[in-house]
């Protein structure tokens, strides 16, 4: 839980650094990729991650209006990574404009539910944690390397000349 904006930024910027890792590893070819017909795609998982963040943020008063949840998933992985990391960054800045330590507390009206904000906040960094892991894991089936976040892949490993951790 966050107790001052600046705990949040320090953990939303390292985050969003991750996220974006992922996405630099995604090639067009794969956006497909899902893990079973009727089920979200590689490139649906990472847009929502970009148009998540407008929609929830929407409802403790933060406008974004770069992208909306309607806004049509593009067709390469280069503009979805450019969508996300511009409403990103545009969320913190924001964020730091508007908000104070004291604000966190303050409630709103989120999906039926009160949620101070700092919930509201720790709900999205927790979100693109789930649904990153969701991707690494469609990256894996489509064969793609899948980067190192909190330390090496089992790719990583290889290319550092030592041996993969036995699974």
């Amino acid at each position: 839980m966050y107790h001052t904006i600046r705990e949040f930024e320090d953990d939303w910027t390292r985050d969003v650094e991750r996220t974006l890792i992922v996405l630099d590893n995604i090639p067009d070819n794969a956006l497909s990729q899902s893990v079973a017909d009727g089920h979200r795609t590689l490139g649906r998982i990472a847009w929502h991650l970009a148009t998540t963040i407008p929609e929830m943020m929407a409802h403790t008063g933060i406008t974004l209006e770069v992208i909306s949840e309607d806004t049509p998933m593009p067709p390469s992985s280069k503009d979805i990574r450019h969508a996300y990391e511009v409403v990103s960054r545009m969320l913190l800045q924001k964020i730091k404009q508007s908000w104070t330590d004291e604000t966190l507390e303050k409630e709103d009206d989120l999906y039926g539910e009160k949620w101070p904000r700092k919930v509201t906040l720790q709900v999205l960094v927790h979100h693109q944690i789930h649904h990153r892991g969701q991707m690494t894991v469609l990256m894996r089936q489509a064969g793609l390397k899948v980067p190192g976040m909190f330390g090496p892949s089992k790719e990583d490993w290889v290319e550092f000349g030592m041996e993969p951790p036995e699974m």
